[in-house]
C-alpha cells in the first residue's frame, strides 16, 4: 500500500517539468518580498558560518585545519535538511488548495518544495567548492572524488522527503509535532560533527555515526569534497538504509493519513 503513492504519481504527463517549475516559483517567491531577493540565498549560510566561526575557532578555539570550509559543507547540508523538513511540516494544510482543486498528486507538492531547496543548495554547494579550491589556504584541490557528492546528497535528499512526509502527516493529528521538532533539530545540531573535529566527535560519541545518518552525511561529504578521499562505502550504505526507511515509513503515514487530510485540517 506504501507504493500506492508513488505509482499513482507516475500517471499522466509532463510531471517532471510542472515539479521544476513549481520549484522555481516557490524558490523565487521565498525571496520576492525581501529587497536583496535571491542574494539571500547566499548570504544566510554566510552569515551563520561567520557567526559560528567566532564561536568555534576564535573562542573556543577548535584546532581543526581549513574549519571554515569545514563548517561551511556541515553547514550547507544540515541546513538543507532542516529547511526541507521544518519547511513541509504543515504542507498538507497551507497547500491544501492543491491538491483539492488541481489533479497534483500530494507527493508532487513534497518534491516540488524540496526541489525548490535544492535549488538553494545548489548556490550553496558552488560557493563552497570556488571558495575551498580558490580562497582556502589549506586546500587539496579539485578531485575525481568531489563527484561522489551527488550520491551522498541523493541520500540526504530521500532522507529529508521521507522525514518531511513522516513529519507532515504526523501534523495531521498531532500538531505538537511542530515544538518537538524544533527540540529534536537543536539536537541535531550539536550531536553531528558540524563543528568539532571528527576524532572527538567519535571518542566523545563511539560509532554514533552510524546511529544519527546526517553525521555519517556530513562526513562523508568532506571525505569527497575536502580530504580527496572516496566515501565510507559502509555508512553511505548505513545512510541510504536510513533514507529509504523514513522513506518507505513516510509513504506509508501519507497513504494512511494523508488520504484524510483535506477533512482534518
Amino acid at each position: 500500500m506504501s507504493l500506492k503513492a508513488l505509482t499513482s504519481w507516475y500517471q499522466g504527463n509532463n510531471k517532471i517539468e510542472r515539479l521544476w517549475l513549481l520549484a522555481k516559483i516557490e524558490f523565487k517567491l521565498r525571496y520576492y518580498e525581501n529587497k536583496l531577493g535571491l542574494f539571500w540565498a547566499l548570504l544566510k549560510p554566510f552569515m551563520d558560518i561567520t557567526i559560528y566561526y567566532i564561536v568555534f575557532q576564535i573562542i573556543l578555539k577548535q584546532d581543526v585545519p581549513a574549519f571554515a570550509s569545514y563548517l561551511f559543507i556541515g553547514l550547507i547540508l544540515f541546513n538543507f535538511f532542516i529547511e526541507s523538513t521544518t519547511g513541509t511540516i504543515q504542507i498538507l494544510n497551507t497547500k491544501k488548495y492543491l491538491y483539492e482543486y488541481s489533479n497534483m498528486n500530494k507527493l508532487e507538492i513534497y518534491l516540488s518544495t524540496l526541489l525548490s531547496n535544492v535549488i538553494g543548495f545548489s548556490f550553496n554547494l558552488g560557493m563552497f567548492i570556488l571558495f575551498y579550491n580558490f580562497l582556502e589556504p589549506e586546500s587539496l584541490g579539485p578531485s575525481l572524488y568531489n563527484f561522489w557528492i551527488i550520491p551522498i546528497f541523493a541520500c540526504l535528499f530521500i532522507m529529508a522527503l521521507g522525514t518531511s512526509l513522516i513529519l507532515s502527516n504526523i501534523y495531521i493529528i498531532a500538531k505538537d509535532i511542530s515544538q518537538i521538532w524544533q527540540v529534536v533539530s537543536t539536537m541535531l545540531l550539536f550531536v553531528s560533527p558540524i563543528f568539532y573535529k571528527l576524532i572527538n566527535f567519535k571518542q566523545a560519541l563511539p560509532s554514533f555515526e552510524y546511529a544519527n545518518p546526517l553525521a555519517g552525511i556530513i562526513i562523508n561529504a568532506r571525505r569527497v569534497l575536502m580530504q580527496g578521499l572516496p566515501p565510507d562505502l559502509d555508512l553511505l550504505l548505513f545512510d541510504y538504509g536510513y533514507a529509504f526507511l523514513l522513506l518507505f515509513m513516510g509513504l506509508i503515514l501519507l497513504n494512511k493519513l494523508g488520504s484524510k487530510a483535506a477533512e482534518r485540517l
